[in-house]
């Protein structure tokens, strides 16, 4: 008997968005997480992703701010849970 894959292991993405560059914390279910930083685009950050977590069920969060909703559109487009929060509203 073969065993098939029910659910997709969890990948969560905090992100701290600027201009210039972000600062990414990455953590799934099974470990608390790795914190870096990276040039601003979310294509580096599909690229980091499907080099280190293929096959993960991926869902982002940024604060909303001064650059605007392009990062979540193509997270969205790229298949990823994405949510863009009102800094004032995280406790």
């Amino acid at each position: 008997m073969e065993t098939q894959q029910t659910a997709l292991p969890k990948l969560f993405i905090g992100i701290d968005i600027h201009k210039r560059n972000w600062k990414v914390h990455c953590s799934t279910e099974l470990f608390s997480g790795k914190s870096f930083s990276m040039s601003s685009g979310p294509e580096g950050l599909l690229e980091y992703v499907t080099g280190h977590f293929p096959d993960h069920e991926v869902s982002t969060a940024y604060e909303a701010g001064c650059c605007g909703y392009h990062a979540h559109r193509c997270f969205v487009g790229y298949g990823w849970r994405s949510l863009v929060v009102n800094p004032a509203d995280i406790h």
